[in-house]
């Protein structure tokens, strides 16, 4: 069976940075399972890229199909998002593939419901908050229409997602502290290379 090694965090801990250089990592040779969500496309990403961006019409059809492995829905500023993991043609840790994924304490507990204990890899970055509000601050000021509402709901609501009881529940222990990105990084790919050997 292959792994998939599930990165997670607050907003703005680096994890999508540490999710591509991992990606770009050939001797890792992870393939990047794309998630589904509902929310509005942000400036700069691509449909398949980030996330594939749906409708709730294609909701109901996957949730039909049996394929949604775990959904979250978040009632934001701008209504209700959704994001999901769905078993599509792309997803099979029985080929012996390894994956990459990012995900939440929710998301990676209901994917070891479905997958086992045995395939699923949790890897959880962590930032002090004052440096993540200031990192999530910059990134929205770069936006065409910054939602700094959105941007505080979100961080608030990390606290309640990350918190300690769920982090326990969910059997994550092992946190990688991401205060320098190259010695966090060096970290995780150790870790990594333990676990898919």
């Amino acid at each position: 069976m292959g792994k998939i090694i599930c990165i997670m965090g607050k907003s703005a801990t680096g994890k999508d940075t540490v999710y591509k250089k991992l990606l770009a990592d050939e001797s890792l040779a992870l393939k990047k399972i794309v998630t589904y969500t509902t929310r509005p496309i942000r400036e700069g990403e691509k449909s398949g890229e980030e996330y594939f961006f749906i409708g709730e019409e294609d909701v109901k059809r996957l949730s039909e199909e049996g394929k949604i492995v775990e959904l979250r829905a978040y009632d934001t500023v701008h209504g209700i998002w959704k994001y999901m993991t769905v078993e599509d043609e792309n997803l099979d840790p029985a080929s012996g593939q390894n994956y990459l994924i990012i995900g939440t304490p929710e998301s990676y507990e209901k994917c070891v419901a479905h997958f086992g204990n045995d395939v699923m890899v949790p890897v959880l970055i962590t930032v002090d908050d004052g440096v993540r509000l200031e990192r999530a601050l910059k990134r929205e000021r770069k936006q065409e229409h910054p939602k700094y509402e959105e941007m505080c709901r979100r961080f608030l609501a990390d606290a309640k997602d990350f918190s300690e009881e769920k982090l326990a529940h969910a059997g994550i222990a092992k946190r990688f502290e991401n205060n320098s990105l190259e010695e966090c990084y060096k970290e995780i790919t150790d870790y990594i290379r333990g676990e898919i050997r």
